[in-house]
């Protein structure tokens, strides 16, 4: 199929399509973990471009990992509330100084 479709792609590079319990596993891992921002800690970095606040994962998206907290640097507005998508979970942010 992928060589009827663009034929200049070798066929080794071509990979076989994964069963269908591998493909969910492999999927979830790699998707986002929500996590809750509890609270802002403050700003951070030379010009205080960097918000750092405390996060809860989220039950739904990692059973495991819920009710586990975290502290993150975000770059960008944020208020304690909000959900964040994060692609990471097992690094944590240094404190502030």
């Amino acid at each position: 199929l992928a060589q009827a479709l663009c034929p200049q792609v070798p066929s080794w590079a071509v990979s076989a399509p994964l069963p269908q319990a591998d493909q969910r596993a492999a999927m979830d891992s790699n998707a986002p973990k929500l996590a809750k921002v509890e609270k802002v800690l403050g700003r951070t970095g030379s010009r205080g471009g960097v918000i750092q606040v405390r996060v809860q994962f989220m039950y739904e998206t990692s059973p495991e990992l819920a009710g586990r907290s975290l502290i993150r640097n975000v770059k960008g507005p944020i208020r304690e509330g909000d959900i964040l998508a994060l692609l990471e979970t097992e690094r944590e942010a240094r404190r502030l100084r």
